[in-house]
C-alpha cells in the first residue's frame, strides 16, 4: 500500500490539474455562450428589421444556446467536484502533518453535559471528533458522535474493526463519498427523518381523479374553442369553476408542500451517496448488513429517494417557470403531483429512517477507516471479555503529532497495580498522560485502531475530572464542581463495566491533610467497586 502523504499528494495534484482543465473549458463555453446569445440578437434584429431572414436561423440559435447552458451547467458541476476532491485532500494532508486543528466541523453541539468528553477532548475544537470526522450529513457526524460517547460491546467493537479494516484501503469509495455533489457543507438530514416519521396527509382515490377530469375537461374546451366551436368565454369560465373545486383540498395540498419543503432540500446528496453505497461490493458482516437494509418493498433505497426528487423537482419547475406556470397551473399539475409527493410519503416514508441509518453508519466507518489509513502503524486493539484490565505498550496520544508525542508503557489491573499514582511538577505531561489513556479507551470501543504498538483491554467506563471549572451562573465553585463530578464518577463505578479513573490533582481545593484522606476515601472506594486508573498529585505526603 503507497505511503498516505505519498498518495494524498498524488491525487491532489491530479485533481488540480484536471480543474485547471475545466477551467480553459469553462471559459471557452461562457463565450461560446455569448457567441449564441449574440447570434440570437442579431437574428431578431434583423427580423424586426424586416430584412429576409429564415425563422430557422433564430431556432437554430436557441437550440444552440440551450445545448451550450446545458454542457456549461455540466462543466461547472465537475469543477465544483473537482474543488471538493482537492478540499478533501488538502485537508488530509494537514491532518497527515499535525496541522488540521480548527479545519473541519468540531461537534461542539455534542458536548452537552457529557461526563468526560471536555475532560478528553472528544467534542469541540482541537477535539477527538474534529480529527476523524469527514461525513457530509448530519446522520453521519451523530453517528460517529455517538460511537465517541458511549463505549460498545465487544460483539459491536469487533464487527466495526471488520467494517473500519475493510474500508481502509479503498480510497476511491471514500473519495467519492466526499465529492458527491450538494450545496452547502453538511446535509441536514434530521429534517428529512422527522418528515418521514411524520403521518402523510391522504389523500382519497376520488381527489386525484376529480382533479384529472377537471383538467381533461380544461383541455376538451380550450380545443373546442380554438376551433370556434364554443366560445372562449365558456373555457375561462370554466377555469374559475376548476380552481373552486381544486379550492376544496387546497389547505391539505398546502400542509403536504410546507411539510415536505425544508427536507427535500438535501435529497439530491442522500440519493447520490444511497446509490454509492449500493453498488459499493462489501464482506464483512456490519457492511454486508448495511447494503442489504436498503431495500424495502423491492425497491432498492436510492431509487426511491431518487423518484421523490423528482417529484418534487417536477412540482417546482411546474410552479416556478415562468412560461409553463399559467399552463400546468390550469392543468392543475402541481396539484397531482402535491398528491403524488404525498403517495410517495405514505409508500415509503417508513423506511427513510433506516436508509438514513445506513448512511449515518457508512460514513462513520469511512471516518475511522479514513484514520486508519492514515495511520498505519496503529493497530487495532484486542478486548478482553473479563476484566478490568488495560495493558498498552507504546502509547500515545492520538491528538498529538507522531513526531512530538510521548509514548509509555502502561499495564493496568490482571497482574499489574489497579491504581497508579503520578507525581511531578507542572506542565511534565502528567495530565497528557491521563489523555492518553482516555482518548484511546474511547477509540478503542468505538471501532478504531489505536495510538499504541499494543493495546489488550476490557470494556471500561470513563470517569474523570481533568477540566473541571468553576460558574458563577450556577453559584458553583470549582471545589464544589469537583465533589459532584466525584459523586458522578462514584455512581459510574456502580454500573456492570469497571470504571477506568482519571482523577487529575484530586481535591486540589483544600489543605494537604483534608485532601489525603479524601483522596484516599475516594479512591478505596472506587477500587472497592472494581475500578482500575490513575491519580495525579503534587503531594505525595
Amino acid at each position: 500500500m503507497t505511503e498516505p502523504r505519498a498518495e494524498y499528494g498524488t491525487r491532489l495534484k491530479r485533481w488540480r490539474e484536471r480543474i485547471a482543465d475545466l477551467d480553459r473549458r469553462h471559459l471557452l463555453l461562457s463565450n461560446a455562450r455569448l457567441v449564441a446569445a449574440a447570434v440570437i440578437a442579431i437574428v431578431l434584429w434583423l427580423a424586426f428589421g424586416r430584412a429576409a431572414v429564415s425563422p430557422w436561423w433564430i431556432v437554430i440559435a436557441a437550440l444552440g444556446f440551450g445545448a451550450l447552458a446545458v454542457v456549461h451547467a455540466r462543466a461547472l458541476q465537475r469543477i465544483e467536484r473537482g474543488q471538493r476532491a482537492a478540499a478533501l485532500y488538502e485537508r488530509a494532508l494537514e491532518r497527515l502533518s499535525g496541522r488540521w486543528q480548527g479545519t473541519g466541523r468540531a461537534g461542539d453541539r455534542f458536548l452537552g453535559d457529557h461526563p468526560y468528553a471536555r475532560d478528553l477532548d472528544i467534542y469541540g475544537h482541537a477535539s477527538l471528533f474534529e480529527l476523524l470526522n469527514t461525513a457530509r450529513t448530519e446522520a453521519g457526524e451523530e453517528t460517529l458522535a455517538g460511537w465517541l460517547g458511549t463505549g460498545a460491546a465487544i460483539d459491536d467493537v469487533l464487527a466495526r474493526q471488520a467494517a473500519v479494516d475493510e474500508l481502509r484501503p479503498k480510497l476511491d469509495f471514500r473519495e467519492d463519498l466526499a465529492v458527491l455533489a450538494a450545496e452547502g457543507d453538511v446535509s441536514r438530514t434530521g429534517a428529512l427523518a422527522r418528515w418521514s416519521a411524520s403521518s402523510p396527509v391522504g389523500f382519497s382515490a376520488m381527489v386525484p381523479a376529480m382533479l384529472a377530469m377537471c383538467a381533461a375537461i380544461t383541455v376538451a374546451l380550450a380545443l373546442l374553442a380554438y376551433y370556434d366551436i364554443v366560445p372562449p368565454t365558456l373555457a375561462i369560465g370554466w377555469l374559475f369553476v376548476e380552481y373552486a373545486v381544486a379550492r376544496i383540498w387546497r389547505r391539505k395540498l398546502q400542509v403536504v408542500i410546507e411539510r415536505v419543503g425544508r427536507p427535500v432540500d438535501d435529497l439530491a446528496l442522500v440519493a447520490e451517496l444511497l446509490s454509492r453505497i449500493e453498488r459499493e461490493p462489501t464482506v464483512a458482516p456490519r457492511l454486508v448488513a448495511l447494503n442489504a437494509a436498503l431495500s424495502t418493498d423491492g425497491l432498492v433505497a436510492s431509487r426511491a429517494i431518487a423518484k421523490l426528487t423528482q417529484l418534487v423537482s417536477l412540482r417546482e419547475s411546474s410552479t416556478h417557470n415562468l412560461l409553463f406556470a399559467p399552463f400546468t397551473a390550469a392543468l392543475l399539475v402541481p396539484d397531482q403531483l402535491t398528491i403524488a409527493i404525498d403517495r410517495w410519503h405514505a409508500a415509503h416514508g417508513h423506511g427513510v429512517e433506516g436508509w438514513l441509518r445506513v448512511v449515518g453508519e457508512l460514513e462513520a466507518f469511512s471516518a475511522m477507516a479514513t484514520y486508519a489509513y492514515e495511520h498505519p502503524a496503529d493497530p487495532f486493539p484486542v478486548l478482553e471479555p473479563h476484566g478490568p484490565v488495560f495493558d498498552a505498550d507504546a502509547l500515545g496520544h492520538p491528538l498529538i503529532r507522531e513526531d512530538l508525542a510521548v509514548r509509555n508503557d502502561v499495564k493496568l489491573g490482571d497482574a499489574g497495580p489497579r491504581v497508579i499514582v503520578l507525581s511531578g511538577s507542572n506542565m511534565s505531561g502528567k495530565s497528557t498522560m491521563l489523555r492518553a489513556v482516555g482518548v484511546n479507551v474511547v477509540l478503542a470501543l468505538a471501532g478504531a485502531p489505536v495510538r499504541a504498538t499494543r493495546l489488550r483491554m476490557s470494556p471500561l467506563v470513563v470517569g474523570a475530572t481533568l477540566r473541571i471549572t468553576d460558574s458563577l451562573e450556577e453559584g458553583q465553585s470549582r471545589f464544589y464542581a469537583e465533589i459532584l463530578r466525584i459523586r458522578a464518577i462514584v455512581d459510574r463505578a456502580r454500573g456492570s463495566v469497571p470504571l477506568l479513573l482519571l482523577l487529575d490533582e484530586i481535591l486540589h481545593g483544600t489543605n494537604s491533610h483534608d485532601r489525603r484522606i479524601g483522596a484516599e476515601a475516594i479512591v478505596r472506594a472506587l477500587v472497592d467497586a472494581g475500578a482500575i486508573g490513575f491519580i495525579t498529585t503534587h503531594d505525595l505526603a
